[in-house]
């Protein structure tokens, strides 16, 4: 229980804190800004809940993790419920806190009633290139966290700090795309005050389930030994 409530709060915070920074600052701080963000705040959750859950935050990740043979399907399942639970109140307390002040500039964003850094297409982008790069862009990220937290092969200390670049350089580059996903409870949170986003919602699931897949198939070609779940 203490794991799946660690994914909880982490999600939960991922959410509020990353979020929250394109909610508050977006116009300020840019794409690139915003990208930051999410990656130093996976990285603080990594030192605080490496060692309790793993600190995987993101269904995506939970899944990859069971494919290659790290975690049992029931400890999967428990995961992911967490962390759409613990998404859903980071983005109720941040929807909360923009609606205690609806006349606050929040950052020079317009209508921030209708606004929660949601993953939506956006201006131009069509379906399909959005499939592509939430499916390319998690491939690369649950790359990254394979390997740097492979039991045989991993980077120890080290993993927290490329698995929250890896997170920060992909949102870098899928925002303009689609806010940037990579992760079904970031999406799912937000979403769930923001009933406009659930239309593009199966690309952020459907998107990274794949990305995730063939993570998996990847590092299991690079690196054939598996570490099944004792």
């Amino acid at each position: 229980m203490k794991k799946l409530f660690a994914e909880g709060i982490g999600t939960m915070f991922l959410v509020l804190l990353a979020c929250g920074s394109a909610v508050l600052a977006g116009p300020s701080i840019g794409g690139l800004g915003i990208g930051l963000c999410f990656g130093l705040v996976l990285v603080c959750l990594c030192y605080c809940l490496g060692n309790i859950s793993g600190c995987h935050v993101n269904p995506a990740v939970s899944l990859a993790v069971y494919l290659a043979g790290r975690m049992s399907g029931k400890e999967c399942i428990g995961y992911i419920i967490f962390q759409l639970l613990g998404a859903t109140v980071g983005a109720g307390l941040l929807y909360w806190f923009m609606n205690m002040a609806p006349g606050f500039n929040f950052g020079g964003i317009t209508a921030p009633d209708k606004y929660l850094a949601t993953n939506v297409l956006q201006p131009g982008a069509t379906s399909g290139m959005a499939l592509m790069s939430e499916g390319l862009l998690t491939f690369f990220f649950v790359l990254i966290v394979l390997g740097a937290t492979d039991p045989n092969k991993g980077f120890g200390k080290f993993a927290g700090l490329a698995i929250g670049l890896a997170l920060g350089l992909v949102n870098i580059v899928g925002i303009p795309v689609d806010n940037c996903s990579v992760n079904p409870a970031r999406s799912f949170g937000p979403a769930v005050f923001c009933p406009e986003a659930w239309g593009d919602f199966w690309i952020m699931v459907v998107g990274p389930v794949i990305g995730a897949v063939l993570a998996v198939l990847c590092w299991a070609a690079m690196n054939p030994s598996r570490r099944t779940v004792e």
